[in-house]
């Protein structure tokens, strides 16, 4: 089989790894093939906002563990395939040549061990920096259980290193694997990967990431945010992903096969029907930006007695009809913070009310034409 049809095959088995998929402008668009047949392009959001198409694959699909949330378990039947480093590094060189790439973004199963499957990572970003001279973006996934030491070598190829950290707690993931112990093999090594790129390190210049599969197991929202704020706030984590668990995939004991019907079935992974699993996933990433951009504490957030939140408003919605003393806020008076907490309001906006204060009294909102959700929490 040539490369490209390895790929093929691999790249549709990284669909499980979903991270962000309703962030852009389609929620469902990473989820589907794209129109000329190459799913190993992966369209992204970049950092500045704009759009780009990264190549993202896996190295090998046949994974030596038998987590049981995983469609890639070892006890799962489906056609192993394997690319080696020289492949994927040529592969990409030459694609490069033919359509502009943002970069690569590899991931793989467990080949034999996490440290050979680490190598092969690590091999191929190493090509691509000393025999290439590529110097875009390159994101590797820390394979759990690798050594500190292949943690290491990754750090010194690539510009963004990702350890999913699937469930909020070892409770959780004892639900799911037997294969790995999370305290061990996922949360030591999240520790010590943002230990070794922490500021005034000499990996600093890496980013780095993970990743919560939403549904496999019973946690709460509160459960997976709390974990998340504790990344942030205690281990400096840059970025937090979610990924809804996609029912019928794992095996029939784990709790997201066990759910109701109603609630995950199949085609309802669609963020307009408000039971829907992306719906939760979606909510998940609007809380994760009250937290990381908005200045929001994990307190503040609101949660229904099931620990959940609300599916059918937003978060900041939510937060700002339980506080309605807060409000309304003058434009003229507000300071930028505080009018992040207005719904609708977002970074850009807030800039920009304060940008056009210094020009002079803002007198009509209506001129303004700001958001219309933003308008019952705000006068002049």
């Amino acid at each position: 089989m040539d490369t490209q049809g390895k790929l093929d095959i691999l790249s549709s088995d990284a669909q499980y790894d979903l991270s962000c998929s309703c962030g852009t402008n389609d929620p469902l668009e990473q989820r589907k093939r794209s129109a000329d047949g190459s799913r190993w392009l992966y369209p992204v959001t970049t950092a500045s906002g704009g759009a780009g198409i990264m190549l993202k694959t896996l190295m090998g699909n046949r994974c030596a563990g038998d987590c049981r949330y995983c469609p890639l378990r070892s006890s799962a039947d489906f056609r192993p395939v394997a690319l080696s480093s020289e492949e994927i590094v040529r592969f990409f060189l030459d694609l490069t040549t033919r359509r502009k790439l943002i970069g690569l973004f590899l991931s793989s199963a467990v080949l034999g061990t996490p440290d050979k499957t680490m190598q092969l990572l690590i091999d191929a970003a190493r090509q691509l920096r000393v025999r290439h001279r590529y110097r875009g973006y390159i994101h590797l996934k820390i394979i759990p259980g690798c050594s500190l030491n292949a943690i290491d070598e990754a750090i010194k190829y690539a510009s963004a290193l990702s350890l999913n950290i699937e469930v909020p707690s070892a409770r959780h993931y004892e639900q799911l694997s037997a294969y790995q112990s999370w305290e061990r093999d996922i949360a030591f090594g999240l520790n010590y990967l943002t230990q070794r790129t922490a500021k005034g390190t000499a990996g600093e210049r890496c980013t780095t990431s993970t990743q919560f599969i939403v549904g496999a197991s019973d946690e709460e929202d509160r459960e997976i945010l709390g974990a998340v704020n504790h990344l942030y706030q205690n281990l400096g984590l840059d970025r937090s992903f979610f990924s809804a668990y996609q029912r019928g995939l794992g095996d029939s004991s784990i709790p997201g096969e066990k759910a109701s019907q109603s609630v995950i079935q199949p085609d309802l992974f669609d963020i307009s029907h408000s039971s829907g699993p992306l719906v939760r996933e979606h909510r998940l990433y609007q809380a994760e930006w009250l937290l990381r951009v908005y200045g929001f504490s994990l307190e503040e957030l609101c949660f229904s007695e099931d620990g959940n939140l609300s599916l059918l408003t937003d978060p900041k919605l939510t937060w700002a009809r339980a506080n309605t003393g807060l409000f309304p806020l003058s434009v003229n008076r507000a300071s930028e913070q505080e009018l992040l907490r207005v719904p609708g309001i977002g970074p850009v906006w807030a800039k920009r009310i304060i940008a056009l204060r210094r020009q002079g009294r803002i007198g009509s909102l209506h001129n303004l034409r700001l958001p219309a959700n933003s308008l019952p929490y705000l006068i002049r």
